[in-house]
């Protein structure tokens, strides 16, 4: 065994006999070179090799954590059909939306992020400098598909990651939410069949609830996603025309699908001639060194419609998403303009005028950055202060974590617990129509993290040992 090898061999041990705890900070690579009296090169590749295992998590400029317990994989349900219980899915995800509005609740329900973290004032300079100098041909040059430099500017941001995209199959809508339900117009009729994942996105239930659509929901694993095996199942009972997939950071479990399952996933649809509707709101949000392509990238068939938004990472308030569509561009333009009409014409321009000063990646790195730290600091406090039964689902991206409940708890009976102490979560009912999720709840850790903060999981800890009692 080489000494690498041996080191993480120990570090390991350590983590199983309880000496390092999940969330706990490892020594620095320098206080182990100290310690093990060995070379800083060794104590890299070991600590490397924890890594890539899963044991330890990297967090940029602060060091290496223990990684949460693994939880074990269950074997995946065969897909569902979904039942017909939308209607009050729609009603109480609207209560739930509706409530952590207030400004007096602590809004872990969210699915947005803190506004605090985006560039609000160099965006509204830019905003303020168009709307000057906007002609009365701007409203006709930014109908569908948009503004052609924003258009470029998209492909290019494509094209450094290998990804070959024109401008023309660019479609600029208000929003990823339009860019979705746009694509599933554009690729089914009322009646088709659609799978999704479960749990996934209520955007995806509300919309296939209005365009009259079926859908199947197929198993997705906390950790490894959409079961790909489940999936083949049912793409061969079901005559499947569309998929409607979060490969990136997957809303609510977090989990990024590793690049062979993505190239897989690909392959699978398009022996089935089955069209994959790519959410990919949440990828520019990744924890690690490199960012993680989409699905899009395996696309050998123009079968794959990959949605996005600047919502997530950049500014929610100007609802600028797109759709690379491919052969559909033309279809999901004119669908656009028989619904919308267009995209905002001053907040196109707007975007074109930031992207132009090349301060986004900068701020994306902070961006990164900050919700990495935040969400430490919410695990770490929920370790503190959640009863042991409790298991916190962690993912390194984004800003959600997944929890889990004993399974004789109800988190929608949590959340209204939680609402009279002014704080918001989101319980599992809102992302399917299965009682499955019925345990489980997801809680937003982009917020600025304090006192107010750190008290409000620790009366979440109280109301669940309540519960429990």
């Amino acid at each position: 065994m080489k000494k690498y090898q041996r080191l993480a061999q120990q570090i390991n041990e350590q983590i199983d006999l309880g000496v390092w705890q999940p969330g706990d900070r490892l020594p620095s690579l320098r206080e182990q070179v100290v310690s093990s009296g060995m070379s800083f090169m060794t104590v890299s590749h070991a600590y490397q090799m924890l890594e890539s295992q899963g044991r330890i998590l990297a967090r940029p400029q602060s060091g290496y954590y223990v990684a949460p317990r693994a939880v074990t994989k269950q074997s995946a349900p065969p897909a569902q059909v979904m039942s017909d219980e939308a209607v009050d899915i729609n009603t109480y995800i609207f209560e739930v939306l509706q409530a952590s509005r207030e400004a007096s609740v602590l809004p872990f329900a969210s699915a947005f992020p803190d506004p605090h973290l985006f560039p609000l004032r160099q965006l509204n300079r830019s905003l303020a400098q168009v709307s000057k100098t906007a002609s009365a041909m701007s409203v006709i040059e930014n109908l569908p598909p948009g503004n052609r430099e924003l258009r470029h500017a998209i492909a290019r941001r494509y094209a450094l990651q290998g990804i070959p995209v024109s401008p023309d199959e660019i479609v600029i809508t208000a929003g990823a939410l339009e860019a979705l339900n746009l694509s599933l117009q554009a690729v089914t009729q009322p009646g088709d069949w659609v799978i999704v994942e479960n749990p996934c996105f209520y955007g995806a239930l509300q919309a296939l609830e209005r365009l009259r659509l079926k859908a199947l929901s197929v198993a997705s694993d906390v950790k490894e996603g959409i079961d790909l095996d489940a999936l083949a199942r049912a793409l061969k009972e079901y005559p499947v025309k569309a998929c409607w997939l979060m490969t990136n950071s997957q809303n609510p479990l977090g989990f990024t699908l590793s690049a062979g399952k993505k190239a897989r996933l690909v392959a699978l649809l398009a022996e089935h001639n089955v069209v994959l509707i790519e959410d990919d709101v949440y990828s520019e949000l990744y924890f690690g060194r490199e960012k993680p392509l989409p699905a899009k990238a395996w696309d050998r068939h123009d079968r794959v419609l990959h949605c996005s938004s600047f919502s997530k990472c950049l500014v929610p308030g100007f609802r600028i998403g797109w759709v690379a569509a491919g052969r559909h561009a033309q279809r999901i333009q004119h669908l656009q303009l028989m619904s919308t009409l267009s995209t905002s014409s001053p907040m196109q321009l707007a975007l074109v005028d930031y992207l132009s000063t090349r301060r986004y990646d900068t701020h994306l790195r902070r961006l990164r950055r900050q919700l990495a730290e935040r969400k430490h600091l919410a695990w770490q406090s929920m370790l503190r202060y959640f009863p042991a039964e409790v298991k916190i689902h962690h993912n390194d991206s984004g800003y959600f974590l997944w929890l889990e409940l004993p399974a004789s708890l109800d988190a929608g009976e949590l959340g209204e617990r939680a609402l009279a102490h002014q704080i918001s979560i989101a319980p599992g009912k809102m992302f399917s129509t299965s009682n499955a999720w019925r345990p489980f709840f997801r809680f937003n850790t982009s917020w600025g993290w304090g006192e107010k903060e750190e008290q409000a999981v620790r009366t979440l800890g109280e109301l669940i040992r309540q519960m429990m009692r």
